[in-house]
């Protein structure tokens, strides 16, 4: 890309935080394929990360919930019996309640959210050490982009925190081996990795998804902005547009916007420090994104997937979803190697099949009832 010398002068974005205003149309039921779809147009998609397989004929979607993951873990300032769960990882170092430091990310965390009905309960705060020589690598890789960047942008960086919604599993990716493919979303306002400013976390906190004791989490990522290029809605976008920038802001309404870090920056320009885990309060839950999946039970996505993928492959999903049960394999890396094996475009098909053929049952059904109750009248 040819930095042009003689383009007008860039002039700041202001960023300033926006009234949040809860949305008159409740997304309870909606489901999302990693957030992929436009705002608002999530009906027809299915979150792959969050289905529900069991073999088990008498057991419900209730009883095998979508949003469990094996791994998340109930982190607690002060509940014994939750804070026996699995963490994140030795690298997290626990804040506690009078720490400064603590005290400061949630009064900031719950400022944002100021204009919600109500807010959620702040469980815990842990602070990302970045232990051995690969995490002290990453740190001393992180600081010298934030001088390069100076240096590039005239003593500047842009340096700013920023709230990025994951799993726990996901959070144990990212502090372990960086952003992946799996972060970046591919959105209304182009592709790359979307992370909302620390003073206006609304976005990232009704895109979080719950673990199994109903807790989620949000990452607080020190960013390196530098120069920001507003990137219009319907963008395709998937790097700056040109050298003047560095990164993007994405505004798809009067109180939303959000940070867009491209894919070639996403680990140089984004240090996950800390993790956030709250539960939100219930009146609130028409108004969280949490993707609501459909349950399948593994036998019937056998038959659907028997009849196009080859044997050879049958034979390998068979065999992760054994480790799974035998506790071999999480239920995430299981659904990921699913997926590398048929691909998303397939998968989803014989979701959404399956979901098809349950709604025509479930419609032939009632026209049944019907015609019974009309001949009885």
């Amino acid at each position: 890309m040819e930095n042009n010398s003689d383009s007008t002068p860039l002039i700041p974005i202001p960023i300033e935080p926006a009234a949040e205003v809860m949305p008159e149309n409740s997304v309870e039921n909606s489901v999302d394929l990693d957030d992929n779809m436009p705002e608002n147009s999530v009906e027809n998609s299915v979150d792959l990360d969050n289905i529900s397989f069991d073999n088990d004929d008498s057991q419900t979607a209730s009883d095998t919930s979508v949003l469990e993951s094996e791994h998340d873990a109930l982190i607690s300032d002060g509940e014994s019996s939750a804070a026996k769960g699995e963490s994140f990882g030795s690298g997290l170092t626990r804040l506690l309640q009078g720490d400064n430091v603590h005290d400061q990310i949630k009064r900031t965390f719950l400022h944002g959210l100021r204009f919600l009905e109500a807010l959620p309960e702040v469980v815990s705060i842990d602070r990302n050490s970045f232990p051995g020589p690969i995490g002290q690598a990453k740190l001393q890789a992180f600081e010298m982009f934030v001088k390069a960047t100076e240096e590039r942008r005239g003593g500047d960086a842009n340096v700013t925190y920023a709230w990025f919604p994951a799993t726990g599993d996901e959070i144990r990716r990212i502090l372990q081996d960086g952003f992946g493919q799996d972060n970046i979303t591919n959105g209304l306002c182009g592709c790359g990795v979307y992370l909302s400013p620390d003073e206006s976390p609304t976005e990232s906190f009704k895109r979080s998804v719950a673990d199994k004791y109903g807790i989620h989490h949000l990452l607080r990522c020190r960013v390196i902005l530098g120069n920001l290029e507003i990137v219009p809605p319907d963008s395709r976008q998937s790097h700056p547009f040109s050298d003047q920038f560095d990164s993007g802001l994405a505004v798809t309404g009067p109180t939303t916007r959000r940070y867009v870090v491209w894919s070639t920056y996403m680990n140089t320009h984004i240090l996950p420090e800390y993790v956030v885990s709250f539960r939100p309060p219930p009146c609130l839950k028409g108004f969280m994104m949490t993707p609501t999946s459909p349950w399948i039970s593994f036998p019937a996505l056998l038959s659907l997937l028997s009849k196009c993928v080859p044997a050879r492959d049958m034979l390998l999903i068979s065999m992760y979803y054994r480790d799974h049960r035998a506790n071999k394999m999480s239920r995430s890396e299981m659904i990921r190697q699913i997926r590398k094996i048929t691909g998303d475009e397939l998968l989803i098909a014989m979701i959404k099949a399956f979901r098809g053929k349950q709604f025509a049952s479930g419609q032939h059904a009632a026209v049944g009832r019907a015609k019974q109750g009309q001949g009885g009248m």
